[in-house]
């Protein structure tokens, strides 16, 4: 029997419960679509990955409880949604905020259990904005549960969190002319420590990861040190943005997942004109100095990635990072067209794609649909560029149906735009 036969009929053995169609996009690609769960598998399954595990190894089942901490302007939303993907696809539960804090957990408050939707516990899964708590988060989610997440170069991530939160952050509002250059040259004349969404302004990385955003490393370096402990206490992979598909290799390895499970839509990037194209030595020097904190924390955790894929093999790690690349670039060509180009919401006809604006000088891009499609395949090719706020409001509607909770008869994926960034109501202590 030929080799492409039998990989078949070892495909329908396996899943006979569903039902398969068979796609040959090329002498050497197979295409899987499983009506259950629309799921596309772009990978060429006939061979094996770059980076199989050890022959003596028995193989692992996917690990399925997974709390991702999104950090701000990391690449997070594009992790939130492959997780989001995989949870629909296996039928897990996803951990969601109440109304009450919008598509966040009440950020930039610390997580607390009870800004969980009570139709979305007990998760299996957890990826949206919070500021993390440990004994909250330990709380909520199941033991064994693997958490991860995702840290930036700060100049690079400060530049983008200025543009991003200018008209929230009352730091960044103060500047003349909204220039980052102004306020890296003087940031005391503009911050106020303490102030509400202050953190945007200040080691934000530090903040999300539950830390004091106002230490400083050179005053404290005990401090940094300690810091970094708690997050190696926990965290069993910290993921760094600027090698964002080498991170992914890392990821599946992690949980024993598929090369498919991992490809990805870039998500909430903003368009080249509401960005730096390069930022000047002298102006990332700046930026690095004022989020000391936060420096600190990607150096040592970019080191210690690297070491990691030295440990998993860089060739290896680097093979299949280009596979997975490989296999994005016939995904995205699928779903979006023979030429997928990012478009500004405008330009965006599916309403369920348009992505949020966060103000009229940022522009943020995302991907439209081809005019006509239908199915199975369709919604999967939606769901991979659906922006958070869309896709969260989905879930939950979802989720509500699962356990019999009563909600509105219009269409699930026909959202109203979201609303702004609002401050949120100040909790007790602690919260």
């Amino acid at each position: 029997m030929p080799p492409i036969l039998q990989h078949v009929q070892q495909a329908t053995k396996m899943m006979s419960r569903r039902k398969i169609l068979l796609l040959v996009l090329g002498c050497s690609t197979v295409s899987l679509l499983i009506h259950q769960g629309a799921q596309l598998s772009w990978y060429p399954k006939l061979f094996p990955l770059s980076c199989p595990p050890l022959r003596d190894s028995p193989p692992r089942p996917k690990h399925m409880t997974v709390a991702f901490l999104k950090t701000h302007k990391t690449a997070g939303t594009t992790v939130q949604n492959i997780l989001f993907r995989f949870a629909e696809r296996h039928n897990l539960t996803v951990a969601l905020p109440h109304p009450s804090c919008e598509h966040q957990f009440c950020y930039p408050r610390n997580f607390s259990v009870h800004f969980v939707h009570p139709a979305t516990r007990p998760p299996h899964v957890l990826a949206s904005h919070l500021r993390f708590d440990r004994a909250e988060l330990e709380r909520l989610m199941p033991p064994g549960t693997v958490y991860v997440t995702i840290l930036r170069e700060p100049a690079a991530m400060f530049e983008s969190l200025f543009s991003y939160y200018n008209q929230y952050c009352p730091a960044f509002r103060r500047v003349p002319n909204a220039s980052l250059e102004a306020f890296l040259r003087a940031p005391e004349a503009y911050y106020r420590a303490g102030e509400h969404f202050a953190m945007f302004a200040h080691n934000t990385l530090a903040y999300d990861l539950g830390g004091d955003n106002e230490r400083s490393p050179r005053d404290d370096a005990a401090y940094l040190a300690g810091l970094i402990r708690q997050v190696e206490e926990v965290f069993s992979l910290v993921m760094i943005a600027e090698y964002f598909d080498e991170s992914l290799v890392l990821l599946r390895r992690l949980l024993a997942w598929d090369l498919d499970d991992v490809l990805y839509a870039k998500l909430n990037a903003r368009a080249a004109s509401s960005r730096l194209a390069a930022i000047p030595a002298a102006l990332a020097r700046a930026a690095r100095a004022w989020n000391a904190l936060d420096a600190g924390l990607y150096d040592h955790f970019n080191a210690t990635f690297w070491r990691r894929v030295a440990s998993a093999g860089r060739a290896c790690v680097e093979r299949e990072a280009r596979e997975l690349r490989e296999a994005r670039e016939r995904l995205l060509r699928r779903c979006f067209g023979e030429e997928p180009v990012l478009r500004p919401a405008a330009q965006i006809r599916t309403k369920q794609l348009q992505p949020w604006q966060p103000s009229r000088k940022v522009d943020i891009m995302g991907y439209d649909l081809p005019s006509g499609g239908a199915g199975p395949a369709t919604e999967a090719c939606l769901k991979l560029a659906m922006p958070e706020v869309q896709y969260s409001s989905y879930l939950l509607r979802k989720q509500k149906r699962r356990g019999g909770v009563r909600v509105r008869p219009e269409p699930v994926l026909d959202n109203p735009p979201p609303r702004p960034i609002r401050a949120l109501p100040r909790g007790p202590p602690g919260h």
